[in-house]
C-alpha cells in the first residue's frame, strides 16, 4: 500500500498574523490619569461608603433557613470525615515508625 502525499496544507491553527504593512499600536501617553480633588474625596467619604454597602447588601441573595441547615450539615460531615482521615493517617504512620525503630 503506497501512501499518497496530499498537496494541500494541514488544517491547523498557526496563531495570529499581523496584517501586512500594519504597525503595532503604541500608547500615546503612559502617565497616570490625575483626578481632581472632588473625585478623590468622594471615594473616601464614610457616609457614601455606608450607603454603598447598604445598596450592595440589598443585592445579595440570602440563603433560606433550609439551605443554611443543609449547608451546615454538609460542612460538619466533611469536617468529621477529614478529622477521621487525618487521625487514621497519623495513627498508621505512628505505628509504622514504631515498627521500624523498635525492632
Amino acid at each position: 500500500m503506497a501512501e499518497e502525499k496530499s498537496t494541500t496544507a494541514a488544517a491547523r491553527p498557526t496563531g495570529k498574523r499581523q496584517v501586512s504593512g500594519a504597525t503595532p499600536t503604541v500608547a500615546r501617553d503612559s502617565r497616570p490619569v490625575k483626578r481632581n480633588d472632588e473625585e478623590r474625596l468622594g471615594t473616601r467619604n464614610p457616609v457614601t461608603f455606608v450607603k454603598q454597602v447598604i445598596a450592595e447588601m440589598r443585592k445579595v441573595i440570602w440563603p433560606t433557613g433550609k439551605q443554611m441547615v443543609v449547608s451546615t450539615i454538609v460542612v460538619l460531615l466533611f469536617l468529621v470525615f477529614m478529622v477521621a482521615l487525618v487521625w487514621g493517617v497519623d495513627t498508621l504512620a505512628g505505628m509504622g515508625i514504631q515498627a521500624i525503630f523498635s525492632g
